[in-house]
Order: C-alpha cells, then structure tokens, then sequence
C-alpha cells in the first residue's frame, strides 16, 4: 500500500487500524484505532498534520490535506463519506462529513452534527452540534442531524474494517 514519509513527515498508523492497499497516505498523518482509510482515499500530510481519531471511516475518494497555520483534525466515530474533501478543518467525535461535500480552512463541524452529501462548508463557518449544513454555499438547519445514524454507521465501517483485514485478497 502506498505510504509514504516526506521527509522528516512520518505516518503514524495504529495497527488496529485499515489502510486499503489502494489509498495514499503521506506525511505527517496519524491514524487511529479501528479506523478506516479506503480505496482511492489520500490523506497528504505534507504541509501540515493530519489527525484521524478512532473508529473513524475515510471512505473512497475522499482527499483529506493540511496547511502549515493549521492542521485538520478528524475525531473519534465520524464518518467522512466518498469523495469528500477535507482542508485545515477541524471535524469533532461522532459527526458526518457527507459525500462529495467540501469542510474548507478554520471551519468546524461538531459533535453530532452532519454536513450534508455535495454541501460545502466555506472557511471559519461552524456547524453547530446536532445540526444539518447543505447547499452550495452550506446553510445550517438547527437539529437536524440524526446521532443515531451517525453513530450507525461509524459503527457499521469498524465491522467492515474488520472483515476486510481479514477477507481481502487480490485475484
């Protein structure tokens, strides 16, 4: 799989954690326990650090990098959907990150709280705990994020993770 160190830029993967063969990771990122980084997924840390807590899923397609003024930070039990882009961000436990959306520079996203599939959050918004953010550029609907779901399925990628450690093999 390719990992890779830039430098004096090391990744630090717990080894409880799913890197898939076909994701990149670079630099200086650091990866949690029982979390998942999946196909075609590039955590860059080259400029700047990236943190991934536990049980947190990166799903296919996703581009997560930092900037030298700030890292992106990525709690424990969130769930960061296909094709997302993530950038000096910082996304708190048990939230979701939606496919397709955009979390850009100095923006928050808190606990409980769902940026919505092709949302893009601009920089130093805030996405209040337990809300929903969508459109183009993102607008908040208070209460409307669902924990339950969130938490679902940040529960649902562990067990994948898990069986993709063990059940994975190329033919």
């Amino acid at each position: 799989m390719p990992i890779y160190a830039l430098g004096e830029r090391v990744p630090s993967i717990h080894p409880d954690a799913f890197v898939h063969p076909d994701a990149v990771v670079i630099g200086d990122v650091r990866i949690g326990a029982e979390s998942s980084i999946w196909p075609c997924a590039v955590l860059r840390g080259d400029y700047g650090t990236i943190y991934v807590g536990e049980r947190t899923s990166i799903q296919d397609g996703a581009v997560v990098h930092a900037v030298s003024e700030f890292p992106t930070v990525i709690g424990n039990d969130c769930v960061i959907g296909h094709l997302a882009h993530l950038e000096g961000c910082v996304i708190h436990d048990r939230a979701l990150v939606g496919s397709g959306s955009v979390v850009l520079h100095h923006a928050n996203v808190s606990s409980g709280a769902t940026v919505a599939a092709g949302a893009v959050v601009r920089n130093r918004m805030d996405v209040p705990a337990g809300s929903l953010a969508v459109g183009v550029p993102a607008q908040i609907k208070e209460g409307a994020s669902s924990q339950e779901a969130i938490d679902n399925g940040a529960a649902l990628y562990v067990w994948n993770a898990k069986r993709y450690k063990t059940d994975l093999r190329q033919l």
